[in-house]
């Protein structure tokens, strides 16, 4: 997908590209510090980012519409601005309607303002595209960055304390395995993760080459004589 323009792209592959093969984790290694700070568990993985797929759409959709009137040379302070808006936004009403799980996200709410992949996005895409395809775009690349942090998350959780969202899968006697739960089980399970990632990816480019028609010599002699 990185030699495709946008252009050449059709909605699926828009989301395809930034659910996975350009995925904000697997591939590009942006938003790590809500990514190994947050994913204690499944459940803080999943509002961490889903409050990131708001600002992400909110940024992406008002970025598209005044692309046309930010002069250039201001373009990064508005863009900020205006994702500093979303963020205030969201972080207002989960302060309003989960304070719960605002205060076990913290500091990493308002630090979406600065996370690369979302201003990456605005610069990148919103900013030279319309307003359905920069809406796909959010949608993919936020949803492929809320998988990420859910599936670092349900790992740490699962081997850590031996549940998943909460409840128990290892049974009830499992015994807490704090290595997980700490940073660097963190650095050690996103590893195995990438590793994964890396093995699924080539397997699949394999599957593509091997499904490309081969031309054949007859092939050409047919169309040496056309």
């Amino acid at each position: 997908m990185a030699d495709m323009s946008v252009s050449q792209m059709s909605k699926g592959e828009i989301l395809a590209d930034g659910f996975w093969h350009n995925n904000t984790i697997f591939a590009q290694l942006l938003g790590m510090c809500p990514l190994l700070g947050v994913t204690t568990s499944a459940v803080n993985g999943f509002w961490m980012g889903a409050a990131t797929v708001l600002v992400l759409l909110g940024s992406n959709i008002v970025v598209s519409m005044i692309r046309g009137f930010v002069p250039r040379d201001v373009r990064i302070p508005a863009y900020i601005t205006v994702i500093a808006a979303f963020v205030t936004v969201v972080g207002l009403a989960m302060n309003a309607w989960m304070h719960d799980m605002y205060l076990i996200l913290g500091l990493f709410i308002p630090l979406i303002v600065v996370n690369c992949a979302i201003l990456g996005r605005a610069e990148a895409f919103a900013s030279k595209n319309g307003l359905v395809d920069s809406v796909l775009d959010a949608l993919g690349v936020g949803l492929g960055f809320t998988f990420a942090l859910m599936l670092l998350g349900s790992v740490r959780e699962i081997f850590g304390y031996g549940t998943w969202f909460g409840y128990p899968v290892l049974g009830e006697n499992y015994p807490d395995f704090l290595m997980f739960i700490l940073p660097p089980g963190a650095f050690i399970a996103l590893g195995f993760i990438l590793a994964g990632v890396n093995i699924i990816n080539r397997r699949m480019g394999s599957r593509a080459a091997n499904a490309e028609p081969a031309c054949t010599p007859a092939a050409h002699v047919v169309s040496e004589k056309a």
